[in-house]
């Protein structure tokens, strides 16, 4: 008695599974990718020369960045090069040199793959004219090389937060000599492929 129900109780599962839908199922939801957007800041510290020596100068400023963005639908790697031609030393440390400004953003929605990998390679620039002019040249640190005067640290990584782009990832590269920071924010957008 026992075998006979053991029996039909086996032949009933595959019956089960046969009506069970084979494939993917019409309606179903697409599956979520992402795109990356990247976005610049440009703050000086407390103690920079700058603030120090030239509240309301004026300068321009200009780095490299390093940037790979790879995944199976889009790929990047490049050197990104912003400049601010026109940038006004502000009065006290609170108020960034360079606002807040898009560097680079993806068009094409990928599967989710980590961040893109950004470096600040080199930053340079001047403030002021004349005598009281100061030059900024800083580089990173690389094998074989004496360590450059203004030596620029990058891969710092800062708290993750969130403003009106939406969540952020935040990295930081600082010049040690002329005290200057250059933020970079990665946010991910959510999308659909």
């Amino acid at each position: 008695m026992r075998f006979r129900t053991f029996s039909r109780l086996l032949t009933l599962v595959p019956l089960a599974f046969g009506i069970a839908p084979v494939g993917p199922v019409l309606g179903a939801a697409a599956e979520r990718g992402v795109r990356h957007r990247i976005d610049v800041m440009v703050s000086a510290e407390p103690d920079a020369p700058v603030l120090a020596r030239l509240k309301g100068a004026r300068g321009e400023l200009s780095f490299t960045v390093r940037l790979s963005a790879n995944s199976k639908e889009s790929k990047f790697f490049g050197m990104l090069r912003p400049s601010f031609p026109d940038i006004v030393v502000p009065d006290g440390p609170g108020t960034p040199l360079v606002q807040q400004t898009k560097l680079w953003e993806e068009d094409v929605c990928h599967q989710r793959r980590g961040l893109p990998k950004v470096t600040v390679t080199q930053l340079g620039g001047h403030f002021a004219e004349g005598e009281g002019r100061i030059e900024i040249s800083a580089i990173n640190r690389h094998i074989g090389v004496l360590v450059p005067p203004d030596e620029l640290t990058p891969g710092i990584k800062l708290d993750q937060g969130s403003d009106s782009f939406g969540l952020f990832y935040a990295f930081r590269a600082q010049s040690r000599n002329s005290r200057l920071n250059v933020d970079l924010k990665i946010y991910p957008i959510d999308c659909f492929l």
